[in-house]
C-alpha cells in the first residue's frame, strides 16, 4: 500500500528542495522506486482509454494502480543544499494555479471512476503560505478554488463574475468534484536561509 506521508518524509531527507515540478516528479518516483522496488514505475501516462483524447497522469504506478498528479509551486527563494544551489523564481497566478490542482482531483476522480486507477493523490508542494493560509476576502474572484488549511473542496466550482478574461483564459470550464476532501497541509522541509524557505504540501487521496 502507498503511504504518501512515509515517502514525502523519507525524501525531504534527501531533497528538501527542487528546481523545477519535473525535478520533484523524478525525485518522487526514485523514492517510490526505493520503498517499493518491485512497483513499476511509468513518467507522464496517458490514461485515456480513447485513443483520440489526451489525459496524462505525472505518475502513473500500474502495480498497484495508483494514479498520482504532482504540483510545485513556488515562491522566491535563493538556497542551497549539500553544495547544490537552487535559484527558485516567484510563480505567481496563484489562482490559476489553485484552479489547475483542483482539476488534477477532478482528472483523478474520473481516472477512478472510469479507469485505469482503483486509487488517485494529488499533492501541493509549495513555499508560498498564501496557499495554506487563509488570506483575502471570501468574495475574490478565485474564492470557489481556495485550498487552505481545512478548507473541504465539493461540488461545482467555478470562477466569480470578478475574474477577468485573461484569469478564465483556458480555465473557464467549471471544476465538479463529487467526493469531499478537506484540505490537510503537512510541514515538507525548512531551510536555514532567510525569507519563504519552509515548505509544506497537501495530499488529497482520491478513491480507495
Amino acid at each position: 500500500m502507498l503511504d504518501i506521508d512515509r515517502l514525502m518524509t523519507g525524501l525531504a531527507e534527501t531533497r528538501p528542495i527542487f528546481h523545477a515540478e519535473a525535478d520533484f516528479q523524478h525525485a518522487l518516483a526514485w523514492e517510490i522506486h526505493q520503498a517499493m522496488p518491485d512497483c513499476q514505475i511509468r513518467l507522464e501516462f496517458n490514461a485515456s482509454q480513447d485513443s483520440a483524447e489526451r489525459r496524462y497522469l505525472d505518475l502513473w504506478l500500474p502495480t498497484v494502480k495508483v494514479a498520482i498528479e504532482l504540483k510545485y509551486c513556488t515562491h522566491r527563494l535563493a538556497a542551497a543544499h549539500n553544495g547544490e544551489r537552487f535559484a527558485l523564481r516567484e510563480q505567481s497566478a496563484q489562482d490559476t494555479r489553485r484552479y489547475d490542482f483542483l482539476k488534477d482531483i477532478q482528472r483523478l476522480e474520473q481516472s477512478v471512476k472510469g479507469g485505469p486507477a482503483e486509487t488517485g493523490v494529488a499533492i501541493f508542494l509549495t513555499n508560498d503560505p498564501s496557499y495554506w493560509d487563509q488570506v483575502g476576502s471570501v468574495y475574490t474572484a478565485d474564492a470557489a478554488f481556495r485550498i487552505h488549511e481545512g478548507r473541504e473542496i465539493t461540488g461545482c466550482l467555478n470562477w466569480s463574475e470578478k475574474a477577468g478574461k485573461g484569469t478564465r483564459d483556458g480555465r473557464a470550464q467549471a471544476i465538479t468534484i463529487n467526493g469531499a476532501y478537506t484540505m490537510r497541509w503537512r510541514d515538507y522541509s525548512q531551510l536555514p536561509e532567510p525569507g519563504k524557505s519552509r515548505f509544506r504540501y497537501l495530499a488529497v487521496s482520491v478513491g480507495g
